[in-house]
């Protein structure tokens, strides 16, 4: 086996142990997705996707390399049953296998040649190539616009989640209080009821 080939086949083992996720808000980063998939295995490395339609190059999915294809299928087959939210983002994560064309630092085959011309504006491909390019800004402009209200939305969720925490634990806080402070223990005698400590 030569090194071309040697290269090939490392990069294929790769490929079969990496997971492909899909649908990711712009506020997950690299610590979140750790934390949420070390729960089916140990992830090796993550490398997110840039995103070409968007000027700000938002990422919205992310190729996760994890240490074996075993935590692949766990991961896909896991997401596939049941919805999987991220950091409590309302935008349910999908996950697939991931496949070679995905990654940028794929080996070159050998034997492929890539070849690319200018049109010239007599060519008969010339306004199929500058449909493709009109259409083409279109896109980027309503995905620029659908991602500045999910964005939106996602920082008004975000707040009502931190904003119920903040409740939440001020409430707990105010009940070890009372117990902590002995008012329980007075209430119960003053109602005749027992309180069962832990």
């Amino acid at each position: 086996m030569n090194s071309s080939e040697a290269e090939f086949a490392a990069f294929h083992e790769r490929v079969s142990r990496t997971v492909y996720m899909d649908n990711l808000s712009p506020r997950v980063t690299e610590v979140v997705l750790r934390t949420a998939l070390n729960q089916f295995g140990n992830v090796k490395q993550v490398h997110f996707i840039p995103n070409y339609t968007h000027p700000g190059n938002v990422v919205h999915c992310a190729l996760v390399e994890m240490e074996n294809s075993k935590q692949v299928k766990q991961i896909v087959l896991g997401m596939a049953n049941l919805p999987f939210m991220m950091s409590g983002m309302p935008r349910p994560v999908r996950a697939r296998a991931a496949e070679a064309k995905m990654f940028d630092d794929r080996p070159r085959k050998r034997g492929r040649k890539i070849t690319f011309r200018w049109l010239d504006q007599q060519d008969p491909d010339f306004q199929v190539a500058k449909k493709l390019k009109d259409l083409a800004r279109k896109h980027a402009a309503e995905a620029s616009f659908m991602l500045k209200r999910q964005l939106a939305i996602e920082e008004k969720i975000a707040n009502q989640q931190s904003e119920t925490l903040k409740a939440n634990y001020k409430k707990y806080e105010l009940i070890d209080g009372v117990i902590r402070d002995g008012t329980a223990f007075h209430l119960a005698q003053c109602y005749n009821t027992r309180i069962f400590e832990d």
